[in-house]
């Protein structure tokens, strides 16, 4: 519960809902996905990174 409440700084549901309805009308539904594949890219080559970081290293080298 505390993680929660730290996490979106006390935010209520109402002001969540209404976030998620600002992020809608600026990017649109069909941008959305594009995003959310984009952040997971990033997030598995972050923790690929940080899991081998020697590959990318050699990779530099040649």
């Amino acid at each position: 519960m505390l993680n929660s409440i730290l996490l979106f700084g006390g935010l209520g549901p109402t002001e969540i809902i209404i976030l998620l309805v600002i992020v809608l009308l600026l990017f649109g539904g069909r941008k959305i996905p594009e995003l959310m594949r984009g952040v997971g890219k990033g997030i598995s080559e972050f923790k690929q990174g940080v899991k081998d970081p020697t590959e990318d290293t050699d990779k530099d080298k040649k």
